[in-house]
C-alpha cells in the first residue's frame, strides 16, 4: 500500500469505523419488531431527529465539494442563496405535508398515495424512490472510495467495499436507532473536524484572519446575492429561493430517508420542529463550508502546490493530508467519512422499510409475524448495501462526468414525487391512471431539460413537479377513468 498518511492517522480512521460498527451492535441489541427496527419505536427526541436529517443530507461529496465551490476562481458566497430556499422549503414541508404523515399509523412516506390513489401509484411511487436513492448513493460511495483510496493506499473496489460494508453492519444489527445516534455522532464528528481544519488554515496564514479577510474582500469572495433571471446560472437568488424551496419540499417532504426520520419521533410537533430547525442548522454549516473554501484560496494563493488540481473539490482533502497535523489528519479524514456513512446507512434504512411496506407486505397473503418482518427488513438492508457497493465498483469504469450525469438524474425524484403528492393531496378528480401519466410524463421532461437544454440543476425540481402536476391534471380531463377517487385498500396493517 502507498500511503499518503501515518500510521496513527490511519489508526484513527480504524478505530473510529470500529466504534461505529460497535456502537451499531450495541444500540441494536434490543431490536424485537419491525417497529422498533425501521422507526425507533418511534419514540426518538426531536434534537437527535434533528441531527439525523443533517447527518444524512451532508455526504463526502458535499462536506469536500462546497468548499470547493468558493475556492474556484469566480467562487463567492452565492451557494447560500440556495440555502435560504432550502429553510423555505422545510416550513412549507413542517406545515404542509409532515401532518399528512401522521394521519394513522404509516410506515412509508408512499403510503398515502395508496390510500389518495391505490397500489399502483404507491408501488410505482416507491420504486422511484429506490431506483433514484441507490443510483444516488451507490455512486456517492464510489465518489468517498476516491478519497479512502487516495490517503490510504488500497485499491478503489477494496476502499469502496470496506466503507459499504462497515455501514451495513451497524445498520443491519442497530436499525434506525443506530443510523440515527451515529448519525448525531458523526454530525458532531464532521463539523469538528471542518471547524479544526478552518482553525489551521487561519494560523496558517502570515496574517491570520484579517489576511483571510482582505483576500476575500479583494477577491471579490463575499458576494451572496445575483439577482439576475439567467435559468441557465446555478446560484442566482431566483434559483436559489424558488428551485430551492420546491427541491427541499420534494427532497425533505416526499423521500422516504427524510420521511422515516418523522416517523421516529414522538408526534408532529417533535417532526416539525426538527426539520425546521434543521434548516438554520444547514446554514450554519454551509457558511461554515463556503468559508473554508474561501480560506484554502487564500492559503494557496500564497502556496503554490506540488501538483495542480485537476478540480475544485480536490483541494479540502489536499489540505488536509498535507497541511494538518498528525494525529488531525485521522480526525479529520473520520469525519469525511462519517458524512458518508450517515449518508448511506439513512438510505439502506429507508429502502429497507420502503420495500417492506411498499412492496412486500402488499404481496402477502397472510399478514407476517414481526419476527418474519424483522428478518426481511435486516436482509433487504444487506441486499441494498451490496447493490450500492456494486454499483459504486461498476461506477469505477466510467468517466467523472459519466457519474455526474447519473447523480443528476438520481436527483429527478424529488420533483416528480411531488408533483404526485401534489395530485393527491389537493385534487380530488384525478385518479390512479392520470396519476401515472403525470409521473412519467415528468421523468421523460426532465430527461429531456437535463441532456437537451442548459438549464441550471436547481431549477430541475420545480420543472419536474409543475410537468407532473399539470399533465397528471390534465389528463383527468381528456381521459375518463372507471375510479372516482382511489379503489378500496387492501394494505396490510403493519
Amino acid at each position: 500500500m502507498n500511503l499518503a498518511i501515518g500510521n496513527i492517522d490511519l489508526g484513527i480512521i480504524a478505530a473510529y469505523t470500529i466504534a461505529v460498527v460497535l456502537f451499531g451492535l450495541w444500540i441494536g441489541r434490543d431490536q424485537k419488531d419491525v417497529s422498533s427496527y425501521l422507526l425507533g419505536d418511534r419514540n426518538l427526541p426531536w434534537w437527535a431527529i434533528l441531527g439525523s436529517i443533517v447527518a444524512t443530507e451532508t455526504s463526502t461529496v458535499t462536506f469536500l465539494s462546497v468548499p470547493g465551490i468558493a475556492y474556484a476562481v469566480d467562487g463567492d458566497l452565492r451557494f447560500l442563496q440556495l440555502v435560504i430556499g432550502f429553510l423555505c422549503g422545510r416550513f412549507l414541508v413542517a406545515y404542509i405535508l409532515i401532518p399528512q404523515f401522521f394521519k394513522g399509523q404509516i410506515f412509508s412516506a408512499y403510503e398515502i398515495l395508496d390510500k389518495r390513489f391505490g397500489g399502483a401509484t404507491k408501488q410505482t411511487a416507491s420504486v422511484v424512490f429506490l431506483v433514484t436513492r441507490n443510483l444516488g448513493d451507490g455512486l456517492r460511495l464510489f465518489l468517498t472510495g476516491i478519497v479512502l483510496e487516495k490517503v490510504c493506499g488500497f485499491d478503489l473496489a477494496t476502499s469502496i467495499a470496506m466503507i459499504g460494508s462497515a455501514t451495513i453492519i451497524y445498520t443491519f444489527f442497530g436499525g434506525m436507532k443506530a443510523v440515527v445516534w451515529n448519525d448525531c455522532i458523526q454530525f458532531v464528528v464532521y463539523i469538528g473536524g471542518g471547524i479544526t481544519a478552518g482553525i489551521i488554515m487561519v494560523q496558517l496564514l502570515p496574517g491570520g484572519w484579517s489576511e483571510m479577510a482582505d483576500f476575500a474582500q479583494t477577491n471579490n469572495k463575499l458576494q451572496i446575492f445575483d439577482f439576475s433571471w439567467d435559468v441557465t446560472q446555478t446560484f442566482t437568488f431566483w434559483a436559489g429561493l424558488i428551485g430551492g424551496t420546491v427541491l427541499s419540499l420534494g427532497t425533505h417532504g416526499t423521500d422516504q430517508m427524510m420521511v422515516q426520520r418523522y416517523l421516529s419521533g414522538r408526534g408532529i410537533r417533535d417532526a416539525q420542529r426538527a426539520v425546521i430547525a434543521s434548516g438554520f442548522v444547514i446554514f450554519a454549516q454551509f457558511t461554515l463550508f463556503l468559508f473554508l473554501g474561501i480560506g484554502l484560496a487564500a492559503f494557496y494563493s500564497q502556496l503554490t502546490p506540488a501538483q495542480s488540481f485537476e478540480r475544485p473539490d480536490e483541494v479540502f482533502a489536499t489540505f488536509i493530508i498535507q497541511q494538518m497535523p498528525i494525529g488531525l489528519i485521522g480526525i479529520t479524514l473520520a469525519a469525511v467519512f462519517s458524512a458518508a456513512m450517515s449518508t448511506l446507512s439513512s438510505s439502506l434504512s429507508a429502502s429497507a422499510s420502503a420495500v417492506v411496506n411498499d412492496l412486500y407486505l402488499p404481496a402477502q397473503n397472510t399478514k407476517p409475524t414481526d419476527k418474519q418482518l424483522l428478518k426481511v427488513s435486516r436482509w433487504t438492508t444487506v441486499a441494498f448495501g451490496l447493490l450500492q457497493i456494486c454499483l459504486g465498483i461498476a461506477a469505477s469504469y466510467v468517466s467523472l462526468s459519466v457519474v455526474g450525469d447519473a447523480l443528476a438524474i438520481a436527483g429527478f425524484a424529488a420533483g416528480i414525487l411531488l408533483g404526485i403528492f401534489g395530485l393527491g393531496v389537493y385534487t380530488k378528480r384525478v385518479t390512479q391512471p392520470h396519476a401515472l401519466i403525470g409521473l412519467l410524463s415528468g421523468v421523460v421532461c426532465l430527461t429531456y431539460v437535463k441532456f437537451a437544454t442548459a438549464v441550471a440543476w436547481p431549477w430541475f425540481a420545480i420543472i419536474g413537479a409543475m410537468i407532473t402536476f399539470t399533465t397528471g391534471l390534465l389528463a383527468s380531463y381528456l381521459i375518463k377513468s372507471t375510479n372516482s377517487s382511489k379503489p378500496n385498500s387492501s394494505q396490510p396493517d403493519s
